[in-house]
Parts: structure tokens; sequence; C-alpha cells
């Protein structure tokens, strides 16, 4: 598989001549598959008009499912990709095919509605959209991993804090995700105003514009000056550090310690039908947390593209993305303020604190996006925290593997300091 993404990459290179940042394989697809999910939620949600295979009511003639991950070549996946990898899903008795690479978050849910996959990552956000706006059964079975997200302005930008990001372009990944409602708790805090218009209209100094750009055309886009910076998961922060031109203006995890980004996701129906293969599942993925938290700079040439190729980034922009980060540059220019908080770039530790869910479904209620939000007014977030999340595997995965726990403990307080 790793052979194909290296030579897709190379044709791309010997025919334009550009950056690694925009190979082939990592491109996304101008397609219908780029716009479906907004236009299912047009017409009464997500899993209108979907039937879901059987396979996600339980496998066939009593044998157990063949477990399909989906996932972005992001380090958001990286439990995932570690534990299959490492053969911790084989470990278990787990049959599993080899991870699917998909270019876009809308793509990755439509293949998870469908069936299409068992396994995948989504950006926290999402799952409380899909299951109180689109009532499908989605459940968080652990955190896929925490902190990983940077805010990247042009490193000729002048931009030097949040205040001066009046006026300016900034792209997101996704409406629902934790960069966007990060972001715009950090401008509201400066006194400054999100809002979504083209990009050619004018903006008033204290309005920030904000608009979805694929991760991957981020890097290219800031280092061509279309956009005054971006914030996303990694490796992307790194890749626009190295390949862009890019400044790191702000660690996520360095405004909102420890917080959940991406997280794990299952079908509750195959969940409830498949106990014990669950478990055997989730065994494996904490059992890839832990060994990622504690091997960072191994992971990274192991995942890379000079590696086994799971993300097609070369080894040492996913090693920056992965390891990079308590240095005197970043301490001196703002982007870390916090390293007292003794947290990493991107760190892994599964079990899904119900206070941060809480504090979520909190602030997405007041965090700016496109389409009809009708759903998140009078969500209880002490209801999505206990019905969202599916803590049993997690829990008893952790009693199994008690080191895994990063952040050893099971209760914590919400420390966010803008």
């Amino acid at each position: 598989m790793s052979t194909r993404r290296n030579s897709e990459c190379q044709r791309h290179h010997s025919r334009c001549g550009c950056d690694e940042i925009l190979s082939a394989d990592y491109r996304i697809q101008t397609d219908r598959r780029r716009f479906l999910l907004d236009g299912l939620a047009a017409v009464g949600g997500l899993a209108a008009g979907l039937t879901l295979p059987m396979g996600m009511a339980g496998a066939q003639d009593g044998e157990e499912p063949v477990l399909r991950i989906g996932y972005l070549p992001i380090t958001d996946a990286t439990s995932l990709l570690t534990a299959h990898a490492l053969g911790y899903f084989e470990d278990e008795g787990v049959k599993t095919e080899a991870p699917e690479l998909i270019r876009s978050w809308s793509s990755l849910v439509e293949g998870f509605v469908r069936g299409r996959f068992s396994l995948v990552h989504l950006l926290k956000p999402v799952p409380i959209w899909m299951r109180y706006n689109n009532d499908f059964p989605v459940k968080v079975m652990a955190w896929a991993h925490i902190n990983g997200s940077g805010l990247v302005v042009g490193g000729n930008s002048g931009i030097e804090s949040f205040a001066d990001l009046g006026g300016k372009q900034i792209a997101v990944p996704y409406w629902y995700s934790i960069h966007n409602t990060l972001l715009q708790m950090g401008l509201r805090n400066v006194g400054l105003r999100p809002v979504i218009q083209r990009q050619e209209d004018a903006l008033a100094d204290d309005e920030v514009n904000l608009f979805i750009l694929p991760p991957p055309e981020m890097p290219a886009s800031l280092g061509a000056g279309q956009i005054d910076g971006y914030i996303v998961a990694e490796p992307f922060n790194a890749a626009g550090e190295l390949l862009a031109g890019g400044r790191l203006l702000r660690f996520t995890g360095d405004m909102w310690e420890n917080h959940p980004c991406c997280v794990v996701c299952m079908n509750e129906n195959q969940v409830n039908a498949n106990p014990e293969w669950t478990q055997r599942v989730i065994n494996a993925v904490v059992r890839g947390a832990e060994y990622a938290q504690q091997n960072k700079g191994e992971v990274a040439e192991l995942l890379s593209r000079d590696g086994q190729g799971y993300l097609p980034m070369p080894a040492d922009v996913v090693r920056r993305a992965m390891t990079h980060y308590d240095q005197a540059e970043y301490r001196d220019s703002g982007a870390l303020s916090h390293p007292d908080w003794r947290v990493g770039r991107i760190d892994f530790s599964p079990y899904p604190y119900p206070s941060a869910t809480k504090r979520l479904v909190t602030e997405m209620n007041q965090t700016l996006v496109e389409g009809d939000t009708t759903f998140l007014q009078g969500l209880d977030p002490e209801f999505v925290a206990d019905d969202l999340v599916d803590y049993r595997f997690v829990e008893e995965a952790l009693r199994q593997n008690p080191g895994a726990n990063y952040l050893n403990e099971l209760t914590r307080e919400e420390r966010i300091q803008l």
C-alpha cells in the first residue's frame, strides 16, 4: 500500500514540480462526495434514506465482524494506525482489513454511516451533530488523542497574537471541529467577531472571516499568500512551518489543557450486538495509544511516508508534529504560554472525560457555523456526556492496561486559559 502511494507522489512531482504538501495521493477529490453531507442534512438529516448494511447489526452465520477502519491521514488517527501496524488487533483475535485512507471528513462520515467502516476517528463535535441533529446511532468509545493542533500564520504576515487577526482570512478544517470552536473562543477573548462570508467581501477591522479549507490545501494556500492563517490538526502545522514558511501562533493544547480533538467512534447497533468483539477492538486501540504516547519518535517514523506509509508526509514532518514542542522559540513567541502544564504537542490518553464533553457542548452553542444549529438549543451537556459516550469498554481496557491512561485519573477539571 505504501509503495503505491509513494509512486503516485513521484509521478505528481515529475509532472508539475510542486511541493510535497500537495502530493497527488493527498488532494481532496472535487466530486459530489465532497458536498454529499450538506445535501443530506438539507433534506432532513444525515441518516435520512440510508439503509445500513446487515453487518452493522452483527455478523452473519455466527461469524464475528471484520474490522474496517477508515481514517484521515493525520496524527489524530495514530492510536488506530499504531494498533494496526503493531498487530494489536491480531493479538486480540480481531480480523482486520488494512485501514483505508479517506481524503475528507464528509467522505469519512459518509462511509461510516453507510457501514463501509466499523471503526473511525471523528472530530469530537461531529458525533454530537450526527447523534442529535441526524439521529444516527454513533457512540464515542474513547479519545483518539489529546492536544495535537495549532494556529499557523504566514511567517511574514506581521501577526503576533490573536488580537492581530482582525480583518484576516483564516481557514478551518470543518465547521463542527474543536478547531473552529477554540479559534472562536480565542477571537471573542480579544474582542474580535468571527464571520462567514465570501473572501472577496470587505471585512471590518474587528471581523475575522472563517471558511472551510481541506487540510491538505492549507500549507500551500498559506505559502501562496491566499490565506492569512489556518487552524488544523498535525502534521499540517509542522508542514506549514517546514514547507510553507509558516509560523505557529498558538498551540491549542496551550489554550485548553489536554483537550479532546478526534474521538474513536463505532455504531451503537454493532457495539450492542457484539460486545465481546467490541471489547477486544478497544483493547487494541488502548494499547495503540499507550505505545504511541511512550514512543512518539518511533511511531512518527513508522506511520510516515518513509515508514509504513499510513501518512503521506515525510518522517521529519511527522516527527516534528509529534515531538517538537517545549522549545525556546515557542515560549519566546507566545505560541507556548503555559509550559508548566506539561502537555505535549500531541498526546495519547484514551479516557473520554465527561467534563470535557460537557464543556464542549456548552461552547458549541456559542460557535458560529454554516447551517441549522437548532439541535444545540436545549441540548443538556450532562445528558450528552452520559448518552453519547460508552465508557464500559475503555474502562475495562484501562483496567487491563493501566499504563495507557497517560493522565492517570478518571475525573478532572477543565482548564482553559485563552
